[in-house]
């Protein structure tokens, strides 16, 4: 019954950001055209609910045609020090911004404002069936590992944590990972992963 309700609420919130999304689209990307000229969204393939695929949309914080580096777990490499990342990327990552277009993929149906983090295409075949579960429920603009986490943790830790929030899945826990969020973003906690995961 709550997957209906978490739903609804998805739209309503997503609707409501909707104007502020639009601000901040034409001052984000006029800073991101003048900095490079390149593309203001990015785009990313990414694994959905079932294991559908759908693209997700990031303001895009690095160099155009940057090269795409893992760390040794397969996630995503992030460091303060990446020189692909440019000076309006840094500053979207480190408040988050980055991510807000993906309120236009909550719209669409293709992610919640709450869920697991949604992961790349590739990674369905190297799933375990435990890892399989974080795809009973809708990806989420931010999640149980990124209120509580962030990027600490290796790829086995997110995981976990990922099945924990599927397994309690309720009202009460999403309210509880909104408001952490805000206050791990307020407090900047592990924006970046650790280099020596490498």
């Amino acid at each position: 019954m709550y997957i209906y309700v978490k739903r609804i609420l998805d739209v309503l919130f997503s609707l409501v950001l909707l104007p502020l999304f639009f601000i901040v689209f034409i001052i984000v990307g006029l800073i991101i055209l003048l900095e490079d000229k390149g593309s203001i969204i990015f785009y990313s393939k990414r694994l959905g609910k079932d294991g559908r695929i759908f693209t997700m949309y990031k303001f895009r914080t690095m160099i155009m045609n940057a090269p795409d580096i893992r760390l040794a777990d397969g996630s995503t490499y992030n460091s303060e020090d990446d020189p692909r990342i440019t000076r309006i990327g840094r500053i979207l990552r480190k408040t988050s911004i980055d991510e807000l277009p993906q309120i236009l993929n909550v719209i669409k149906g293709d992610m919640s404002i709450i869920g697991p983090r949604p992961d790349p295409v590739d990674w369905i075949d190297r799933y375990t069936e435990l890892q399989k579960r974080k795809l009973l429920v809708l990806p989420g603009i931010t999640g149980y590992n990124q209120a509580y986490y962030r990027n600490s943790g290796d790829g086995e830790q997110v995981f976990e944590r990922d099945d924990y929030y599927v397994s309690h899945l309720s009202f009460c826990l999403d309210v509880r990972v909104f408001f952490k969020t805000i206050q791990t973003i307020i407090l900047r906690k592990n924006i970046y992963v650790d280099d020596t995961r490498k």
